[in-house]
């Protein structure tokens, strides 16, 4: 990982932002840090969904059950950031926020490594990357096969 990230006038390094701890949350973050992304599954009528919450967003039932995703997904939508909105984010401009589709089911929003913006298409395949950043697990995602979204330039 690189160095810690630095405030806009380049002096002291700035924070990572941390996850809110809730009851409901913390076991994601506890399943991203042993190298798996975990997502809920309700019992009832099979939805599955990030980011956590106590009852199924669609039948409202409170029966639910935690499950690994293989880490696959395809991408269903991104932007890419030329402004940085924290400054803990300033010195990776410009990157990529995407939504991304679990072979599993749930969205989630996620960061796009080892791309470029251009290559991107609709339906991509990618794949999980579990990047630590200052202590904090965080999935990411990048194309599948690895390097398949960056020209020859950029992998040099």
């Amino acid at each position: 990982m690189s160095a810690s990230p630095m405030d806009a006038a380049g002096a002291e390094p700035v924070a990572f932002p941390q996850p809110e701890s809730s009851d409901i949350g913390t076991p994601f973050w506890a399943s991203l840090k042993q190298g798996k992304l975990s997502f809920q599954r309700c019992q009832s009528c099979g939805k599955a969904w990030l980011p956590a919450r106590h009852q199924c967003p669609g039948c409202l039932s409170p029966n639910w059950q935690r499950e690994e995703s293989k880490g696959q997904a395809r991408l269903i939508s991104w932007v890419v950031y030329h402004v940085a909105y924290h400054p803990a984010f300033a010195n990776r401009l410009p990157y990529t926020v995407a939504v991304v589709e679990l072979d599993e089911g749930p969205r989630m929003i996620t960061n796009l490594i080892h791309t470029e913006a251009h290559s991107l298409q609709l339906d991509q395949r990618l794949w999980l990357v579990i990047e630590d950043e200052q202590g904090v697990a965080v999935p990411r995602f990048e194309p599948h096969p690895p390097g398949a979204g960056m020209t020859a330039k950029a992998q040099a």
